[in-house]
């Protein structure tokens, strides 16, 4: 028997725009989700931009979400270390997206014996700040980062992302980091929360099997995986695992929101 869906978390890279471009659909699902007050988030692993960033670039593609029903990495990091340790310290290699985050949720960011290294992605990684973060660390610390993606993309190519760097770091340290972003279920978990939904009755919609799917799956969500980004059908049979159900696009989702 297939559960009833009462709530929805969809990724927002690849189901949602393509390269700055809305997804044929897109607009219409976030509509539907609206119009039916249904319960839902757009996450992303992106921890550069915040919510209210990523409003206004999802705008400019013709999509209307309010900031509040985005869910990045960098506040899902930021939940994290308030409930792990309120009003602590951190030591940030980040943009704007992260470190409004973590000052919004009454940390310190600080480069004097901070409780926490926490590492995200930028534009603009420099080496003193990997040292920094290094020493730090190695003086206890706890290493903690945004999501394990280790490549960005960019028009002229990848670019190297917050895994890539982690990998640096903790090569130099011996300390393997904690990802909060998918494919951690936590981040799915914090999602709902948010939106005080139960996974019993959610669903979450990716583009990827390696993040979106499988986050969704070990959280216990419906999963819809879409083909509008870069996982092909091929691609599903190389994985141990399934998505309970594979669309062409968030176009075919509208109706079932309804």
């Amino acid at each position: 028997m297939t559960r009833e869906i009462k709530a929805w978390l969809s990724d927002m890279d690849g189901v949602l725009v393509h390269e700055g471009i809305a997804v044929p659909g897109a607009a219409e699902f976030v509509r539907a989700l609206r119009d039916a007050e249904r319960p839902f988030l757009v996450l992303t692993n992106n921890s550069i931009f915040t919510p209210r960033d990523l409003r206004a670039r999802l705008a400019t593609s013709g999509i209307d979400l309010p900031e509040e029903a985005i869910w990045t990495s960098a506040l899902a990091t930021a939940q994290f270390l308030v409930d792990q340790m309120p009003t602590g310290s951190a030591y940030v290699i980040g943009e704007a997206g992260l470190t409004t985050a973590l000052y919004e949720a009454g940390y310190t960011l600080t480069a004097a014996e901070p409780d926490f290294v926490v590492l995200g992605e930028t534009r603009t990684y420099s080496f003193e700040a990997i040292t920094k973060a290094i020493r730090l660390i190695q003086g206890g610390a706890r290493f903690i980062c945004t999501n394990p993606d280790v490549t960005g993309p960019s028009v002229d190519g990848d670019l190297p992302a917050t895994g890539a760097v982690a990998a640096m770091i903790q090569a130099a340290t011996r300390r393997q980091p904690y990802y909060v972003g998918k494919p951690n279920p936590m981040m799915i978990r914090s999602a709902l929360n948010r939106i005080d939904a139960h996974s019993e009755h959610t669903a979450m919609v990716g583009d990827r099997m390696d993040t979106d799917v499988v986050a969704g799956i070990e959280a216990g969500l419906r999963t819809f995986l879409v083909l509008t980004g870069s996982t092909r059908p091929a691609d599903v049979e190389r994985f141990p695992f399934r998505p309970s159900e594979i669309v062409d696009s968030v176009a075919d989702l509208v109706e079932r929101v309804r």
